[in-house]
């Protein structure tokens, strides 16, 4: 049996994007679960810790200043405000990531994904994921129970505004089934890392084949 080949590739920014209570959260678990190649970028946020939330594992959790700081020293990829506090995502995260050959998995909303993709072109693929309804989304978000009604409302509110982006992105699922829509994501996420572009190893490879064949002055038709 041939040995297995194993070529260099670059990493994948994977960008999953849905309103609030359409699903993300619940597939990039899925997915971390499973992918050992695939790394979540845990972004640096002002809101306080919700309960059970650990910082450094969900969030990094800095106050108002540090964050400013942090924005005006070039330390994010992006960011942006949401909900009255600011989410960004620290670029020395990724680029460790990458290093150590990971692909790595945003958690962001559409304006973090405009901000990703000018920085990184290429390397970022974006996903966004709809829920089926409006009336599903809002059922969804009440079943956390988590929030209250104004908070509800304003999520829902935001929701509309949310979706009305979902031209920017290369890939839109309907999660109306979470397994399924699991699926679609890991087989977008297969597809990306076999393009050709991200093949980094395949001009050796190829090369290489190409130098194994013996010389010789036959012809041999097709």
């Amino acid at each position: 049996m041939a040995e297995s080949v194993h070529l260099d590739r670059r990493g994948v920014l994977f960008v999953l994007s849905s309103p609030s209570g359409a699903g993300k959260t619940t597939i990039s678990k899925k997915m971390l679960g499973v992918d050992p190649d695939i790394a979540l970028s845990i972004s640096a946020t002002t809101r306080p810790p919700r309960r059970g939330e650990v910082d450094g594992k969900d969030y990094h959790f800095v106050d108002v200043e540090t964050f400013k700081q942090m924005a005006a020293d070039g330390e994010f990829l992006e960011w942006a405000h949401v909900f009255g506090h600011r989410y960004g995502t620290p670029r020395a995260r990724v680029d460790e990531l990458l290093d150590a050959g990971k692909d790595v998995l945003f958690d962001i909303d559409w304006q973090g994904a405009q901000q990703l993709y000018q920085e990184a072109g290429p390397d970022v693929v974006r996903v966004f994921v709809l829920p089926p309804t409006m009336e599903e989304l809002e059922r969804r978000l009440r079943a956390r129970n988590t929030d209250s009604d104004e908070v509800i409302a304003a999520r829902m509110a935001r929701a509309a505004n949310e979706i009305s982006h979902w031209d920017g992105y290369d890939y839109v699922l309907i999660n109306d089934d979470v397994e399924a829509c699991y699926g679609a994501v890991m087989a977008i996420l297969r597809a990306e890392r076999l393009k050709r572009r991200r093949q980094i190893g395949l001009i050796g490879f190829a090369r290489d084949l190409i130098r194994s064949v013996p010389d010789t002055d036959t012809t041999i038709d097709d």
